[in-house]
């Protein structure tokens, strides 16, 4: 069974840089995209996703909305967090939502991590 990233993020140029990223560290996972939190949703109603990369700022709900939303609905799902904005508000609306927080410029090195630990998780939920 194939592996589902959506990258979630309103710069073409940051889905790319993501993108890469997914295509270095998990070749073997299909990648999505889309350009907004709604363009996400409407996304989920028409495919499976496994595994989140969320832009922080977007237009209309932020990431981390969209985060606390996906959250709610599936529970185990890997989502990260992506963004510059590192004030203390964020990063503990993250850790309660169980998003992991990256730090942009996002690149393979910071997405490491998150990538092998949400690998680990799906294969240990059978995925």
């Amino acid at each position: 069974m194939t592996t589902t990233v959506m990258i979630v993020d309103d710069s073409k140029l940051a889905r790319i840089v993501v993108g890469k990223a997914v295509a270095a560290l998990q070749p073997d996972w299909e990648r999505l995209e889309a350009g907004s939190a709604d363009d996400a949703l409407k996304l989920l109603e028409e495919r499976a996703v496994d595994v989140v990369v969320l832009d922080y700022n977007m237009p209309g709900r932020s990431g981390l909305d969209l985060a606390e939303e996906l959250r709610a609905r599936f529970p185990r799902m890997p989502i990260a967090l992506a963004t510059a904005n590192v004030q203390d508000e964020i990063i503990a609306r993250a850790r309660a939502a169980q998003v992991t927080f990256v730090p942009k410029p996002v690149n393979e090195d910071a997405l490491r991590g998150f990538f092998s630990g949400a690998a680990l998780q799906l294969r240990a939920a059978g995925a």
